[in-house]
């Protein structure tokens, strides 16, 4: 597996635990930034990671800023792009299940770092369960035409 990765200014530190984690886990990664606290755009890092998993570049995505919220609308506005917020670990799983989701979004002013590792972990773990779920999912492809 192969993950794009980025935060704004908001989520660095949190985007550190979750490189960390990938290292533990033997997940190759790359990292889109940013490189230093100073105040940035978060759709500026939203969009790389969402443009290089839907050009098949990489396997998934994870984003990060204060809340999420704002990474994961920015990272929605790419065709392909099934981005979920998730500051759970049921919610993680389902996503992956139930939903395909190919970008992880978090809020590190929401979550701490090992909460947010535990999520995740589970994400990448996950594995889409198809089935009834590929009937939703091509619907939701069909949105996007």
């Amino acid at each position: 597996m192969k993950v794009a990765i980025s935060s704004d200014h908001g989520g660095n530190r949190l985007r550190a635990e979750i490189r960390d984690l990938m290292d533990g886990m033997g997940i190759e990664y790359e990292d889109f930034g940013p490189r230093d606290d100073s105040s940035v755009d978060y759709p500026d890092y939203a969009r790389p990671v969402a443009e290089r998993v839907a050009a098949g570049e990489f396997d998934r995505g994870i984003v990060i800023c204060g809340t999420g919220i704002g990474m994961s609308i920015a990272a929605n506005k790419v065709k392909g792009i099934r981005c979920a917020l998730c500051h759970d670990v049921f919610s993680a799983k389902a996503t992956r299940g139930h939903n395909d989701s190919n970008v992880l979004a978090m809020g590190e002013r929401v979550i701490g770092p090992g909460l947010a590792r535990e999520i995740a972990q589970t994400w990448l773990e996950g594995e889409f369960e198809g089935g009834r779920h590929e009937r939703r999912i091509e619907k939701i492809t069909e949105l996007e035409q």
